[in-house]
């Protein structure tokens, strides 16, 4: 969660941001501060920081987005479906979810308490699919080996 707030502050977005609205403050800083536009050393420098600052908050919040998440149900849907879970990390509320697949998805705002809980249920796999894959959002950190 502390990422996705840190990165919204650096676009400057409210938790209901769409995509349009994304795009095109993406598209205006970048307009603003790609590094060809400047011709010290320096500033080229700082902009290109700026820049892929930027660019990763900006793909971040695109691949967590409400309406990218939608698109992607049915796949997703699927794909915690059909692969059972090998391992998982927890840090920071962050938990990601590797699959036997070669899939793996991490989900924000994760209690610590339901991680615990996680870690002691006699089913990881089932605890997962009726307390975390659909109560938190996620984004697609691999994809899946095709066979």
């Amino acid at each position: 969660m502390k990422r996705i707030i840190e990165y919204r502050r650096l676009l400057g977005v409210g938790e209901s941001a769409d995509l349009k609205e994304l795009k095109t403050i993406y598209r205006n800083f970048m307009k603003d501060w790609h590094p060809d536009k400047f011709q010290s050393n320096e500033e080229k420098a700082a902009a290109e920081e700026k820049s892929k600052a930027f660019i990763e908050a900006y793909h971040f919040l695109v691949s967590i987005a409400p309406e990218t998440r939608a698109q992607k149900l049915e796949e997703y849907t699927a794909a915690i479906a059909a692969s059972k879970m090998t391992d998982f990390q927890y840090k920071g509320q962050t938990l990601q979810v590797y699959f036997a697949d070669g899939g793996a998805f991490e989900y924000f705002g994760v209690p610590r308490n339901i991680y615990l809980k996680l870690v002691n249920a006699d089913s990881p796999d089932r605890f997962a699919r009726r307390h975390i894959y659909n109560a938190f959002i996620y984004r697609k950190v691999t994809k899946a080996v095709e066979a």
